[in-house]
């Protein structure tokens, strides 16, 4: 079970910094879209080169000239790039093909997808490495909480990971790694905390079973 890092609302430069401060405890670290839209690929290129046995996600949520947009995170240092769940086949099969022409992975983000289960099949066909439930900032804001629509995607995938964000900290990633998913993505629950190292390594010491 690998735990990811998510960071959205530091700049480039603090990104970095705190990615060095975790970095024993996390295997991804991810420079968030709003960062991508604030500073563009260049916060990637920069975490890239600020760590070292970690790899780098560029949450870029493409929806659209998928191949291109996958071959610019690359050329930037990204390890796994993200896709919309409820972009077009097309678009996802682009992505896959440009992610694995250059050893690199692809996760395709849930978020908004209505039917959980028949995109799952069909996301897992198309050869994601990763599949996301993600209960967003809005809907958490609402109460939701991601771990039955884990459930669901769990129970029809084959081939693909999956993976599992929306506001886990570390008062509640063992409820989590329970439903054992491949990756979990933590992301204000270590950034904002007073003591991000500690609260790294107390999700991985929980993920880890300690």
């Amino acid at each position: 079970m690998k735990l990811q890092l998510a960071i959205d609302l530091l700049n480039k430069e603090e990104a970095a910094k705190l990615a060095q401060q975790v970095e024993e405890y996390v295997d991804i670290v991810e420079i968030g879209t709003p960062i991508v839209i604030n500073e563009g690929l260049g916060a990637v290129e920069l975490l890239s080169q600020s760590v070292k046995d970690v790899q780098v996600l560029a949450d870029l949520k493409i929806m659209d000239a998928a191949g291109y947009e996958v071959s610019q995170a690359i050329k930037f240092g990204a390890d796994i790039v993200t896709i919309l769940g409820v972009a077009e086949d097309a678009s996802i099969k682009g992505a896959v093909e440009e992610a694995h022409k250059n050893g690199k992975e692809l996760l395709v983000d849930m978020i908004a997808v209505q039917d959980l289960e028949k995109r799952a099949k069909e996301l897992d066909a198309l050869g994601a490495d990763y599949i996301a439930v993600h209960t967003g900032y809005d809907l958490q804001a609402e109460g939701e909480s991601p771990l039955e629509s884990l459930r669901k995607v769990k129970s029809v995938i084959k081939q693909s990971k999956v993976a599992v964000a929306g506001g886990i900290t570390p008062e509640t990633i063992k409820s989590v790694a329970d439903e054992n998913p491949d990756l979990i993505i933590v992301g204000g629950g270590i950034a904002n905390a007073e003591d991000p190292k500690a609260a790294a390594k107390l999700c991985r010491d929980i993920i880890e079973g300690k």
